[in-house]
């Protein structure tokens, strides 16, 4: 079968190709630039916590390059594997439309680049600005494989709030003292959980609250007076933070490169696969002292996590001192105060607050009218060990996750979209996902004695344009948990949210049209649920997923189908030809 498919989807591939060379990315403006980037991916060594190892990178660089462009631009990214390790690059947050081609998750939209092999990524960026970011879509090849995408306005156009000094990227990730690869391969192989990560960096560094590691500190080096854009990226595996700036005020101003608005905060939560965007406004004059800058996990499932808090240093410069002075020591250094680990209160207020602008220049598009319902249970299950096998799960079952029941198994013969653009469907995925939970319990009350997941390749197929609300629904099987959950290739609104079972009598009365936060990744409230509604006009095949790696790896996954419209600018563009082969 594996054969067939490729020798088929190949043989159109050629034919394809002379037509494709005539098409132009869709929406490519006359004034657009096109950035051009190369990625090589290589083995680098880097020595954190006192101890090096050799991790996979782009260009040699953890965290990798930043991609700049401008809304509107097309940006041209040439991936080259240097490694023995199968990559992909998804481009976290771009809408990818009708160019779906290179979103980038592994067997979902392409197969992987393999050793020797390269791939160019080529897309344009059509009515965002804002922050989003990169990283590998393939295993657990994101926690040294990521970078920022800083997409800026169009020229002439002003941010809808003060125009800051600088702008400096600040990026979440996790340290792991060994292969993180090695770590997913023993969970999956004996059903338990995966060791957790030894730090969390920012930049890329632990800072000084880690033994041996005071000079791998981020500093940010400020002046007074000054007004300070910190693009925040939560590129950590599997944990959601909290993070402050001791004696300071944040203004949260975009998030998922979406505008909101402007509100102040002590405190920023930000889930894995989330953006946000803030002004720091610098005291008037230079204080006697240094401020610790701090994040630490908000955690809510039952399993084991890593309870450390990374650390940088706020810094200020005197007047007419350049970025790059050396700072006072021995100054007074001032700590910030984070929530508990657990305070689902202060991460509900948070989130409570974003609001999108929903202004004439920046509507809030949410649709009003619904086609298509879906209530989705997510959250974790178990699978039965094999015979002869022991496994170190729950009561010596495997750990699993599932949306409604479904853990989501992954193709190895075609892409799904392959599979789809071709009509080559048979044996790759089915279309019957459903659309509620095949097996109604009382999702937030005593979970039910059978905890067993499916295990399956099923779709949603969409109609072009169909518009769809989606209720999230957390399940207290082994354990009630936040879930971020990251929708490719559409921005979302997040229309309502509440803890407790899903009441659809009721709950849709509160909903939020008028001005709802957009964004692309959302927490499931641990306990509870969110609605969510968008416009299915992006033709293609796109993922939906937990952004917390485990849960991604062990199921909690699924894709939806959006087919063609009737219009040119309705199709999914042709497939490129050097697309990897599975």
């Amino acid at each position: 079968m594996e054969s067939t498919v490729q020798h088929s989807m190949i043989c159109s591939l050629a034919w394809l190709l002379a037509l494709s060379t005539l098409l132009a990315l869709p929406e490519l403006s006359c004034g657009s630039t096109t950035r051009r980037y190369k990625f090589d991916i290589r083995l680098q060594n880097v020595t954190r916590l006192c101890r090096t190892r050799s991790i996979v990178t782009v260009n040699g660089k953890f965290p990798g390059p930043k991609i700049m462009a401008r809304e509107g631009d097309r940006v041209v990214v040439k991936v080259v594997n240097h490694v023995t390790n199968n990559v992909t690059i998804h481009w976290h947050g771009v809408r990818q439309l009708r160019t779906g081609w290179y979103d980038g998750p592994a067997y979902v939209t392409q197969c992987p680049i393999r050793t020797g092999q390269s791939f160019v990524y080529n897309f344009t960026i059509v009515g965002q600005r804002g922050t989003l970011f990169w990283h590998a879509h393939i295993s657990w090849m994101r926690a040294t494989l990521y970078g920022p995408i800083v997409i800026l306005p169009k020229r002439g156009v002003p941010y809808p709030f003060p125009k800051p000094y600088k702008e400096i990227p600040v990026i979440f990730g996790e340290w792991f003292n060994v292969d993180p690869e090695a770590i997913i391969a023993q969970a999956l192989r004996t059903g338990a959980g995966p060791n957790i990560s030894d730090a969390y960096t920012i930049n890329g560094l632990p800072g000084p609250l880690y033994n041996c590691s005071k000079k791998d500190t981020f500093e940010l080096k400020v002046k007074p007076g000054k007004t300070y854009l910190l693009r925040m990226i939560n590129a950590a595996l599997n944990d959601e933070l909290f993070f402050s700036i001791a004696n300071h005020t944040l203004t949260v101003v975009d998030v998922d490169a979406v505008y909101v608005k402007p509100f102040e905060a002590d405190i920023v939560h930000i889930a894995p696969g989330q953006t946000t965007n803030v002004l720091l406004h610098t005291k008037p004059s230079p204080p006697d002292a240094t401020f610790l800058m701090a994040a630490r996990p908000y955690a809510t499932g039952s399993g084991t996590f890593d309870n450390t808090t990374t650390a940088g240093l706020l810094v200020y410069l005197p007047p007419n001192a350049s970025s790059s002075s050396s700072h006072v020591k021995n100054l007074a250094l001032f700590r910030p105060t984070l929530p508990a680990l657990n305070d689902t209160a202060y991460t509900t207020n948070y989130t409570g607050k974003l609001r999108s602008l929903a202004s004439a220049q920046f509507p809030a598009n949410v649709p009003k009218t619904v086609e298509r319902r879906f209530y989705f249970t997510v959250g974790l299950g178990t699978s039965p060990c094999a015979k002869n096998q022991t496994c170190q799960g729950p009561n010596g079952t495997k750990f699993a996750a599932s949306v409604n029941n479904i853990s989501f198994a992954l193709p190895t013969s075609a892409a799904l979209l392959q599979a789809h653009y071709f009509g080559q469907t048979k044996g790759v995925y089915d279309t019957d996902f459903p659309d509620t939970p095949p097996f109604p319990f009382n999702y937030t009350g005593t979970p039910p004695n059978d905890t067993f997941v499916t295990n399956a390749t099923k779709v949603v197929v969409l109609p072009f344009n169909t518009s769809v609300e989606l209720v999230m629904q957390d399940t207290s099987i082994q354990g009630a948990e936040s879930h971020p959950l990251h929708l490719h290739g559409f921005n979302f609104f997040v229309v309502g949210t509440g803890f407790g079972n899903y009441d659809p009598s009721k709950d849709p009365r509160r909903f939020n049209l008028a001005d709802p936060i957009e964004r692309n990744t959302v927490g499931v409230p641990v306990g509870g649920w969110v609605a969510i509604r968008f416009l299915a006009d992006n033709p293609g095949v796109w993922f939906m997923h937990c952004h917390l790696e485990v849960h991604t790896s062990w199921g909690l996954r699924m894709a939806w189908v959006v087919n063609d419209g009737w219009l040119p600018n309705q199709k999914l563009v042709p497939p490129p030809s050097d697309l990897p082969r599975c």
